[in-house]
């Protein structure tokens, strides 16, 4: 088993090492990156005043970029850079300079991922702060959704999936199998929607918060007073995400259970004398539950970081999903390469840890006699 685990681990470094050259490339091929943007603040294409190069911000920059008469240097500029017409070609090799854009890609990369190794993001280039300080400030709410979601999401559906395996074809899985294909067919940012006006100060009742994880005076509450008013911000984010994600695990436990129901193993239990509960739960359980508890890290890790970005869109939950989105629509590329390169690794690892959880589970497994 060391060795299958010290396997793994060697093969999570070409995976990852993969994985970001990939991305790498197809984000140099797109049009519109950090100079681009740039550029477009300083022609005042755009109204938001976030980028940052030398610590001056893009009216100082506007300041620091005079207009030459047009020359062959400014001709170069503009067939590389979009909209970089009748911009000082100086200027220019300031910003590729400051945003690392003088070096070849292959350079670039290789840099990046030596520093990556180091666990250095460098800065956004956009925000003026270290990319680990914004992945941990955001990271809370994340968390937090992530953790209640998958828990909630567990609790509900092995216990339904179970009832339904028992009840199969009865009145109760039929209407049970009502609410799982309404829960499978309903996307969780449109139930998120139809929440807000049924209970966030929409069209009906205001009975719960729209922004936020706690309260702009949650600082002065009493401890039971913080734990209350965290619960009530996190009620509609959480019920959001649970109603999408729940169906397609309550199906996964009853078809397990299922399958395990029929097996010859359950027969001569029921025909030793054993109590149908005895069976369920001391013969049937542990087979059948195999793939659903192992499957939990990568479940968690999927919610954490896929799952809840148009939630924290809807409910103004500045988390890990929004980080990301507007770091890909700003060309912050620090930003996006640092935190796809903490979820590729998170993925990975917890993708090991689901195998050795299999392994606890039901010890019979044995993943060092395969090979990796």
């Amino acid at each position: 088993m060391l060795a299958y685990i010290v396997r793994r681990i060697l093969l999570i470094i070409p995976t990852l090492f993969g994985i970001m050259l990939v991305n790498f490339i197809i984000v140099q091929a797109a049009p519109g990156g950090p100079i681009e943007q740039v550029i477009a603040q300083i022609k005042g294409q755009t109204v938001e005043a976030t980028a940052r190069v030398g610590g001056t911000g893009p009216g100082e920059l506007s300041n620091q970029a005079p207009t030459g008469p047009g020359g062959a240097g400014q001709s170069a500029a503009a067939s590389k850079y979009r909209g970089a017409r009748g911009i000082d070609p100086q200027f220019i090799a300031e910003l590729e300079k400051q945003y690392g854009f003088d070096k070849p890609p292959v350079e670039r990369f290789f840099i990046m991922i030596r520093n990556y190794l180091k666990f250095d993001f460098g800065e956004s280039f956009f925000r003026g702060r270290p990319v680990i300080d914004l992945v941990l400030e955001k990271l809370p709410v994340s968390i937090s959704l992530g953790l209640w979601t998958t828990l909630l999401i567990y609790l509900i559906s092995i216990p339904l999936g179970i009832a339904k395996a028992v009840r199969d074809g009865t009145a109760f899985d039929i209407w049970t199998s009502v609410v799982v294909i309404i829960g499978y067919a309903i996307p969780g940012f449109l139930f998120a929607i139809l929440l807000v006006v049924l209970f966030a100060g929409g069209t009906f009742l205001d009975w719960f918060p729209l922004r936020g994880l706690t309260s702009a005076d949650w600082g002065e509450m009493s401890w039971p007073d913080r734990i209350l008013d965290y619960f009530w911000h996190i009620t509609l984010p959480i019920t959001a995400l649970v109603t999408g994600g729940f169906a397609g695990l309550t199906m996964l436990t009853k078809n397990s259970f299922l399958a395990e129901i029929n097996k010859q193993y359950v027969f001569t239990a029921r025909a030793k004398g054993l109590s149908e509960r005895r069976v369920l739960y001391g013969h049937v359980f542990r087979n059948a539950m195999l793939i659903v508890i192992a499957g939990f890290p990568s479940a968690f890790i999927s919610i954490l970081f896929t799952g809840s970005l148009l939630i924290e869109v809807i409910f103004s939950l500045d988390g890990l999903g929004l980080l990301g989105f507007e770091s890909a629509l700003g060309r912050d590329y620090p930003v996006m390469f640092g935190t796809l390169y903490i979820y590729t690794l998170l993925g990975l690892v917890l993708n090991l840890v689901s195998d050795l959880t299999y392994i606890a589970i039901d010890p019979r497994i044995d993943f060092a006699t395969r090979e990796v």
